[in-house]
């Protein structure tokens, strides 16, 4: 769940389990504000038992058979004569094994594969985002023109024994146009240099204009107790 402080409306994400089923108290590690977070409301919507279908109609009943009187009933038939076999034409038209496609139906079902591929690429973009698109498709984006900034790495103990790891900093474009932010990877190393732990950081606005320049902060809770250094980049830069 998602926590946000009321007084510098600093926002951290932290596991349902480290606040409980009953709440507890929490300290902003930006400001040092403490107050009581409620915990998460359950989901009661799968509980609704859905509507029973309506009976199916009944079957209608079949017709009753009369008996014709047998003073209608014919007594004789009028001859029958053999049909006259005539010769088979060999230059006749000859009936078309399948019906010609209808050409509404093809134009529709392209119509129907190109929405869902757009769809698709709609949710590629929000899922993904536009710089991690091409290192999904296995393609090297560019460097980005942004620059990262970040504060000493805060250590706190918390009441339960728990211990907070908050990480904050900025982000800043020293060039001339306007810059999209990605995403932040935060990586965690050991003293000999190997990986410990990793997360990602949303930033909290996507575009910056020239010369501009955004905060950004997180925190989590009982991270590994090797890790010596904190090393940040953007997710999909190649210089990272």
């Amino acid at each position: 769940m998602i926590l946000q402080c009321p007084e510098c409306q600093t926002r951290y994400l932290v596991p349902d389990s480290a606040i409980g089923s009953d709440g507890r108290t929490v300290r902003c590690a930006n400001c040092k504000h403490s107050w009581f977070q409620e915990p998460a409301p359950l989901d009661l919507s799968d509980d609704i038992a859905p509507p029973l279908p309506a009976p199916p109609p009944p079957a209608p009943l079949p017709p009753v058979a009369t008996e014709v009187p047998p003073s209608f009933v014919e007594t004789t038939r009028p001859p029958v004569s053999d049909p006259i076999a005539e010769p088979a034409d060999a230059y006749a038209p000859r009936a078309p094994f399948r019906a010609r496609a209808n050409p509404v139906r093809r134009w529709t079902a392209a119509a129907l594969v190109a929405g869902a591929l757009m769809l698709a690429a709609v949710a590629a973009i929000t899922w993904l985002g536009a710089p991690n698109i091409g290192s999904w498709l296995g393609l090297a984006p560019a460097e980005s023109a942004l620059r990262l900034k970040d504060n000493p790495i805060e250590r706190r103990e918390l009441e339960n024994g728990s211990e907070l790891f908050a990480v904050s900093g900025q982000v800043t474009n020293p060039s001339a146009t306007r810059q999209r932010v990605p995403d932040i990877r935060a990586e965690l190393r050991d003293a000999q240099g190997r990986m410990v732990y990793s997360w990602t950081i949303t930033p909290q606005q996507r575009t910056l204009p020239p010369g501009g320049a955004v905060d950004f902060n997180s925190a989590k809770l009982d991270v590994p107790a090797n890790s010596k250094r904190l090393e940040l980049s953007f997710v999909g830069d190649t210089a990272s």
